[in-house]
Parts: structure tokens; C-alpha cells; sequence
């Protein structure tokens, strides 16, 4: 399916404030994008780069008064969630190398602490994909997913505490029980068309069978039209923006997703 995706961004600055801006979306194995706009006005001086993760950012020194980013992507991307019961367990021994870094913990996934929670959960399921099948059903059918109830990011322990989660910290859960099990797991920030309400969304994706698949406990069904713009061990990693400095107001935020065509 073609996507359009729009995001748009209000801010007051207060004075010369760096900021890092994490915006585009790359083409990859389940997306590709055909076109682009990045606008930011006033018009100031931007040098991108490629993060650790793959990610594309862009840094930028933002002077005093309004500044407003908007930026658009035509993008196709499935139908349908790609999904793979049966996919084997990938042994750590032979796991690319690229891949080692998210089984272990990290600020906001304490793995390290979830293992035996994971084997329950997981007792009665193959080893791979089933397991992360059944870890996403649990978090579903134990947590409420109610987005707007957290602000600042809420690790996998402290989401563990409650019954609700919005779906940055339903992410975290899921890969800290995904990395117990020693199934490498990473969060990813992105758009989801026709989600409820309209915002950027978060999900994660766990290594098995050789590859990566995505699963999102905050969605009752394997729909697609997921279009990815960062990946990293956790929200830490996956920030939108990050400013630095004087105080920035953010005045406004919309985010818009419409389907082009099939």
C-alpha cells in the first residue's frame, strides 16, 4: 500500500538551542520511499548524519523566536504484517554481529530481570517466533493500552508495576521479555496509518528465524501500514528530537497519515 505520512512541528526558542532531529524515514527491507519534503522555517543551516543505529539525524542551531519543521514522505509499505510461526530461535553464537547489541539491557529494558517472568510466559511455545507471539498476546491481554498516560518514558519494571501502558513503554516490555529469553529484541518510532488516536507511534521487532518481524501489543490485529523512522535499544535511542540548552517551548504537534492507494 502507497502511504503519505505528514509531521509537523512548533517550537519557541528561547535562544540558540542545538537541537538533533531524528525525521526521515529510510528505505529498507519492509518500506520504500519515493519521495520527500523537509521544510524548516526560518530557514537555518542543517548537517545530517547516520547514527549507530542506522537512523537518519540532522543537527541544526536553533535561534530565538519560532521555528517550524514540517516534513512529508510518500512511502509504500505492506499490507499486512509479515509473520512467520514456526521461525526458529537464532543461537546466539550465530547471530550477526550487528544484532548482539540489543539481547542485553538497557536504561529503560531491564532484561536482566525478566527472565524467569519470560519462561513462564513462554513454557508451552516453540523456541523463536511463538515465544514473541505469546509475549506480545500476554502484554495485550494484561495491559490496557491508553494513550496520553505517560509523558516521560516509563521502563520495563515500571510498566510491569501497572495495568495501563501508552505504547512506547508496552514496547519496552516486550523487549525486555524478549531479551530474557536471549531473542534480540529493538523499539521502533515511526507512523501507523489509521491509528487511533493519530500520533507517532511506537512498536518493537525480536530476531528469529534469521531475521526481523514486528509486533505491536497496542494493535488487535497484524494489519500493516507501519512506516518506520527509528530504530534503537529503547526510547533513549528513538527520540524524535532532543534539544539542548535554553528552555524550548513546543507549541504544536500534528502528525497525519493517508492512504494514496493500495
Amino acid at each position: 500500500m502507497w502511504l503519505k505520512t505528514h509531521c509537523n512541528f512548533e517550537f519557541t526558542i528561547t535562544g540558540p538551542t542545538p537541537l538533533v532531529l531524528m525525521l526521515r524515514p529510510r528505505s529498507g527491507e519492509n518500506q520504500w520511499i519515493t519521495q520527500e519534503e523537509y521544510l524548516i522555517e526560518p530557514f537555518t543551516p542543517v548537517v545530517e548524519y547516520t547514527d549507530i543505529y542506522g537512523n537518519l539525524c540532522q543537527r541544526l542551531v536553533a535561534q530565538p523566536g519560532k521555528l517550524s519543521i514540517h516534513t512529508s514522505a510518500k512511502v509504500r509499505v505492506p499490507k499486512v504484517l509479515k509473520s512467520a510461526p514456526g521461525a526458529p530461535f537464532v543461537e546466539v553464537q550465530n547471530l550477526p554481529d550487528s544484532v548482539l547489541q540489543y539481547l542485553l539491557p538497557s536504561r529503560y529494558c531491564e532484561s536482566d530481570r525478566f527472565g524467569n517472568m519470560a519462561a513462564e510466559i513462554t513454557q508451552d511455545y516453540l523456541l523463536g517466533y511463538d515465544q514473541v507471539a505469546a509475549i506480545e498476546k500476554w502484554i495485550k491481554s494484561n495491559f490496557r493500552y491508553e494513550p496520553g498516560s505517560s509523558i516521560t518514558p516509563l521502563s520495563a519494571m515500571e510498566v510491569n508495576a501497572n495495568d495501563y501502558a501508552v505504547c512506547r513503554d508496552m514496547a519496552h516490555l516486550g523487549i525486555a521479555l524478549c531479551r530474557g529469553l536471549s531473542i534480540p529484541a529493538r523499539i521502533v518510532v515511526g507512523f501507523l496509518h489509521e491509528l487511533k488516536p493519530m500520533d507517532l507511534h511506537a512498536w518493537f521487532e525480536a530476531y528469529v528465524g534469521d531475521q526481523w518481524y514486528t509486533f505491536d501489543a497496542t494493535q488487535g490485529d497484524a494489519k500493516g501500514g507501519y512506516v518506520a523512522v527509528g530504530y534503537g535499544r529503547d526510547a533513549a535511542d528513538v527520540a524524535i528530537y532532543n534539544q539542548f540548552g535554553p528552555q524550548t517551548y513546543h507549541d504544536a504537534q500534528y502528525i497525519h497519515v493517508e492512504q494514496l492507494e493500495n
